[in-house]
């Protein structure tokens, strides 16, 4: 985290100022109120540090999902050219020239 803060709520809660002559003793006062100010910048700045990590990792995670949808796409353009049906592609070719072979042995019998 950004740094140790001064005070939690309860602490704030059960904060009891002395009573002066004219009221609550200035310097305690300002001493509680100094703190309170710094807690609420260490606040600001672990928001603004939090927010900021958080925008790194959607940045990531928005490159991360393009490169799925990259590599699903690959993967199905592989699919696509499924293996058995170039080997069905040969099998037709060789189905072909077993024809043809045994045309041209036919017409050699024949003679």
């Amino acid at each position: 985290m950004a740094g140790k803060l001064n005070l939690d709520p309860q602490a704030i809660v059960d904060m009891e100022f002395s009573i002066d002559f004219k009221g609550y003793n200035p310097d305690q006062v300002d001493h509680m109120l100094d703190s309170v100010i710094q807690d609420y910048q260490t606040y600001e700045k672990m928001l603004a540090d939090l927010n900021a990590k958080i925008e790194d990792l959607e940045r990531v995670n928005a490159s991360l999902r393009a490169k799925l949808i990259e590599v699903e796409g690959k993967a199905k353009a592989k699919e696509d050219a499924d293996p058995m049906l170039i080997g069905s592609s040969n099998v037709d070719i060789l189905k072909r020239l077993s024809r043809l072979e045994k045309q041209v042995f036919d017409e050699k019998n024949r003679k």
